[in-house]
């Protein structure tokens, strides 16, 4: 068998496992749920003082990490829903990062902001993209959800409704 059918049928088998996972549960088909969580070390990014922001600074908090970019257009989409998460008070240990991944002065992340009417979040980046390589991004926006632990659990590829009913009662689970 070449390795390129090899290759295939093992990413047919990862998806139809990651997907009947998110699907039992009726959470968005674009959620990816591991069997086993993904450790990652020495995740470090920027906020606006350009300060190195470390992931291991949350430990003991259900983290999302957004990565998107202003000329993004999903991103543009599913902001505001994550913007309205990150105040719900039905979630009293989550904590939202989203890192900018587009090279993009902080002038241009900030008008994002004011014209999607982003209001709750903070702004980081990573502009050297060195995390989109860590976590092997294949595009944007991409979620990474973060367990108490540091832990990767999931992540959602592409962009969702972070108001979704059944996906916030799945994600309280772990906060």
């Amino acid at each position: 068998m070449s390795n390129l059918i090899k290759f295939f049928i093992t990413v047919i088998i990862i998806f139809s496992t990651f997907s009947s996972h998110s699907k039992d549960l009726n959470l968005p088909k674009n959620l990816i749920i591991y069997e086993k969580p993904k450790e990652y070390k020495d995740v470090v990014f920027k906020n606006t003082l350009e300060k190195d922001v470390n992931l291991i600074d949350y430990d003991g908090q259900l983290v999302l990490i957004n990565f998107w970019a202003t000329w993004c257009e999903p991103c543009k989409e599913e902001m505001p829903s994550l913007d309205k998460l990150s105040v719900d008070i039905n979630f009293n240990n989550l904590e939202i990062l989203p890192i900018n991944i587009g090279q993009e002065k902080i002038n241009k992340i900030k008008d994002f902001y004011i014209e999607n009417n982003i209001e709750n979040l903070d702004i980081y980046y990573d502009s050297d993209v060195r995390l989109a390589k860590k976590f092997l991004l294949r595009g944007v926006p991409t979620t990474l959800i973060i367990n108490k632990d540091g832990e990767e659990i999931g992540r959602v590829v592409g962009s969702i409704d972070f108001q979704g009913k059944n996906f916030k009662a799945w994600l309280q689970n772990f906060d």
